[in-house]
């Protein structure tokens, strides 16, 4: 009897994300599909191996993993489609994005991560929309965030906008991110709801301004010389398994949501709407650099992209 093929898939989120939970689906579904020609191995969190989450991209490249999942700002650098996601206030609907994503802009992110790194992306995750945490200055508009220290991602688009809402924007990996706002190096950090509550930021940051600006997406990744060296069939089941634990992932991702906003506000958390104008505050103070970042984009994905998305005031799908 041949060995099964080993596969290696790695995250970066604690026991109760989830996509944590999704990983560990993938992986039971990889072993399920295969009738056990697929041996995996699911590393949680490589955080707990001194990996950061930005070095994650290389570290499947350089094959030390098989897959894993990778927030899309981690990336978009080298891959410009993926910016869409990075343009803020956007307020999209997370029902009409993902059903554009898997119908248009699915294949031209396919064919971007391939042509522009060592991977292969064979799906898409909800990765949440992000919000802005506080010790105890509620935002409600941007002259509030004026020289407040902000965690945020190792992301240009993200820092420039940070810069123009008036704060100090400070990158730190989400393997320190915990401790970083635990100690106080930051004043403020910027996460969906999920990730806010599993990795205990609203302990130290409890005033949470329901901003919505940003939706994110997370892609599943995989080593692409790797991933070509296997049987068709092999790489058939992997697809098959990613297709099928996808749907999954973004169903309990929307639940999470309301869940995560009750238990927080269980333990003490104040939530802040914004009004219709206080709304129109933000968009404005950062209509320059969303208009830089859509003049970078594609103008035929743009249009496509803002064709079919139709944005909506809710900040809480």
């Amino acid at each position: 009897m041949r060995a099964p093929i080993n596969i290696t898939l790695g995250g970066y989120q604690g026991p109760d994300s989830v996509h944590t939970r999704a990983l560990r689906l993938l992986g039971d579904a990889l072993v399920r599909l295969s009738d056990g020609r697929i041996a995996v191995d699911v590393r949680t969190n490589v955080g707990e191996q001194g990996i950061k989450t930005a070095d994650l991209r290389t570290v499947v490249e350089r094959h030390d993993l098989d897959g894993c999942y990778l927030s899309s700002s981690y990336i978009a650098g080298d891959v410009s489609a993926l910016r869409l996601f990075d343009i803020p206030f956007a307020s999209l609907d997370r029902t009409a994005t993902f059903a554009l994503l898997d119908k248009v802009l699915e294949d031209r992110f396919q064919h971007e991560v391939e042509a522009n790194t060592g991977l292969v992306m064979l799906g898409i995750w909800d990765n949440g929309v992000r919000h802005m945490s506080t010790a105890n200055r509620p935002l409600h508009c941007p002259e509030n965030c004026q020289g407040l220290k902000l965690r945020t991602l190792p992301n240009d688009d993200h820092q420039n906008v940070f810069r123009s809402l008036g704060f100090d924007p400070k990158v730190i990996d989400a393997k320190d991110l915990s401790d970083a706002v635990a100690n106080g190096d930051v004043d403020a950090q910027e996460n969906p709801l999920t990730n806010t509550l599993n990795f205990g930021l609203h302990k130290s940051l409890p005033t949470i301004t329901l901003t919505g600006h940003l939706m994110g997406i997370a892609l599943v990744l995989f080593n692409r010389e790797v991933f070509q060296s296997w049987p068709v069939e092999i790489q058939a089941i992997v697809v098959q398994a990613v297709d099928e634990v996808s749907k999954a992932q973004r169903s309990f991702a929307l639940e999470e949501d309301e869940a995560c906003k009750r238990v927080l506000k269980d333990q003490g958390v104040e939530f802040i709407e914004l009004t219709a104008d206080q709304r129109a505050s933000w968009w404005t103070a950062t209509q320059s650099e969303r208009t830089r970042i859509q003049a970078e984009i594609d103008p035929d994905l743009l249009a496509k992209f803002n064709a079919n998305v139709c944005p909506t005031e809710s900040v809480i799908a």
